[in-house]
């Protein structure tokens, strides 16, 4: 589309929430002339020619990727959302210089060339997604969230510029604390007009609801702002240990939504693994990747925009490691680091499988609170953390998987990651405070709302994250931790806010997390899929992984010594990913049996 004066041409993708509001502010504008359409696209063409790119991108609120064309400076603007919602892509290569929301459409360019970069594969083996800027293919970058870059017409690219920081927005929340009984009433006032804002639509709309509490919150604000009964949805599964269903049941009937739930059993949710390399473009292996694909596949048969709770753990503080890991650092760290480090080996002598064996009937005393899921591999993460050095030791020994990657990875130095010049460059507060910026700042963008976006789109569903308002973020970051983090209770305030909603024995309970029996699988009906990707001479002959670890652990995953599931599922899925680029260039993979129709693979 081009500007009024037609000095601006863009092509975008996403949503503004507020571009009416946005059209109120342009009508005062003495430059203003007439609209003609009714788009959030007009708008924002309008404000960029009114106000520049820096003025127009800090007006706006939603996600969004864009790419302007200035014809009279003869400059391209990439730009993309605050919080990283939508992805944007670019390169040079040849005489062209490329960009897209996908890879898949930089792919089909004739100069394109799709060499591994080997630095981007190490850091994916460590936090199982490739962190922006970085991409897997050499010579092509991920635009950091909240940024926008220039490139001249001769394709020279300009460093990215930030128009909104999540420091600079940290700061000045802090400048403004928020104390007392009146942070509840402020957190509806805010996050209900975030949840208002997105509940805009002319299609279909919905929510997901596993019946958490972030996505229950999202729902009790949506009915309270609805005349007729909110579209939720729900998978449930077969396996009793991973299936919430009940629960998002119970709340969908205390809030009269309109409910729809479907239980899948172990050979539907296993059908969707082939699509996926297709579905996320880069190798990307949080096997929640699955049921997420599910719920998205079940509501876009009834509805065109979801909202989803996410982001609610790393902007109101949810998960474990915040209630655990700066009281457990300011214990261990007295300890003498050889002591500790022996402590931790002893820890990691029995598997976490019988660790979960002996400590149930232990945790079954405990209060609900206290009971925590996959116990043993939590313990084993323990045993990790006890040889930590300083506080950023700790979060990493949470937040890696292979570490390091160097360990399998043949010939790959770790490329420098931006959570280390984060670790480095931002003192934001004490340790949990700081684990909750670094995860809205690198795990947040690359992993939780890549795998909501790419399966979303996979199924031409729109997805909507109100906790990622910005003005939510910055509203969170005004309340001190205790409103945040209490009593070894995460999301605290967030809970109150709902608790005036839905009664509290609907959602007291142990965090569950989204997922699927990996481990099981791998043991069962994934094992002749799994090993045809981790063959000894596939793996020697790829040259990629050492194949000496990945099949230690491989065999030792299937002897029931150890449970190894994430970090096969981490070589599995780059695995499966180079074997979708070159589908010829090895023998034939077992297949999983697949039921969808032609006609949706093909739209995925």
């Amino acid at each position: 589309m081009r500007s009024p004066h037609e000095r601006f041409v863009i092509t975008f993708n996403g949503e503004i929430y507020n571009h009416l509001s946005v059209r109120q502010e342009l009508e005062k504008t003495s430059s203003f002339g007439a609209w003609r359409g009714h788009s959030d696209t007009e708008t924002l063409l309008a404000a960029i020619e009114a106000w520049g790119v820096q003025g127009a991108l800090g007006r706006c609120v939603g996600m969004f990727a864009l790419a302007v064309w200035d014809r009279q400076e003869r400059r391209l603007i990439l730009a993309r959302d605050r919080c990283g919602e939508k992805p944007l892509y670019y390169g040079r290569f040849g005489g062209a210089f490329l960009f897209a929301s996908e890879l898949k459409a930089l792919r089909v360019h004739p100069e394109f060339r799709g060499h591994v970069d080997h630095g981007a594969l190490a850091l994916y083996l460590r936090h199982n997604y490739v962190p922006d800027p970085y991409c897997i293919y050499s010579g092509v970058a991920k635009l950091p969230a909240g940024s926008y870059v220039e490139v001249d017409a001769a394709g020279n690219v300009g460093e990215a510029v930030a128009y909104w920081s999540a420091v600079r927005a940290i700061d000045a929340s802090r400048a403004d604390p928020l104390q007392g009984p009146g942070a509840i009433d402020e957190l509806e006032r805010v996050l209900g007009d975030a949840v208002a804002g997105q509940m805009m639509a002319d299609v279909p709309l919905g929510a997901f609801l596993s019946g958490g509490i972030d996505s229950s919150v999202v729902v009790a604000l949506m009915q309270a702002r609805s005349t007729r009964p909110v579209r939720t949805f729900t998978v449930g599964f077969a396996e009793a240990a991973y299936d919430e269903s009940r629960y998002a049941r119970a709340v969908a009937a205390h809030l009269g939504t309109e409910h729809t739930e479907l239980v899948v059993s172990p050979t539907e949710a296993r059908a969707v693994i082939p699509r996926l390399p297709a579905m996320y473009d880069e190798p990307f292996a949080d096997s929640s990747q699955i049921p997420t694909a599910l719920i998205c596949q079940l509501a876009r048969a009834h509805v065109t925009v979801c909202l989803s709770g996410d982001g609610g753990d790393e902007v109101f503080g949810g998960y474990t490691r915040y209630m655990i890991a700066e009281r457990m650092w300011s214990t261990v760290s007295r300890i003498p680091t050889p002591l500790r480090r022996l402590a931790g080996s002893a820890v990691r002598v029995m598997s976490p499988d019988d660790w979960d064996r002996r400590m149930r009937a232990v945790t079954s005393l405990l209060p609900v609170r206290w009971r925590y899921g996959r116990l043993g591999d939590r313990l084993h993460k323990l045993g990790n953390l006890l040889a930590a050095d300083t506080r950023a030791d700790v979060y990493r020994a949470l937040v890696s998987h292979w570490s390091p990657p160097g360990s399998i990875c043949l010939g790959a130095a770790e490329a420098r990651s931006r959570l280390t010049d984060l670790m480095e460059d931002c003192d934001v507060g004490n340790f949990t405070e700081a684990m909750m910026f670094w995860d809205l700042m690198t795990y947040l963008p690359g992993d939780i709302l890549v795998k909501v976006d790419r399966a979303a789109m996979a199924v031409s569903l729109e997805t909507r994250v109100p906790m990622l308002d910005h003005r939510v973020v910055e509203f969170a970051w005004r309340l001190p931790l205790e409103l945040r983090v209490r009593d070894g209770e995460g999301k605290w305030l967030l809970r109150q806010l709902l608790y005036r909603h839905v009664p509290r024995l609907l959602i007291d309970r142990p965090k569950m997390g989204f997922g699927v029996p990996i481990d099981v699988w791998l043991r069962g009906p994934l094992r002749d899929w799994a090993e045809t990707l981790l063959g000894e001479s596939r793996l020697r002959a790829e040259g990629i992984f050492d194949p000496a670890p990945v099949r230690r652990k491989w065999q030792e995953h299937l002897d029931g010594r150890r449970n190894w599931a994430y970090l096969l599922w981490d070589v599995l899925m780059f695995q499966a990913w180079q074997e979708a680029q070159a589908p010829s260039s090895h023998s034939a993979v077992p297949a999983i049996p697949d039921h969808r129709s032609q006609a949706v693979s093909a739209a995925c």
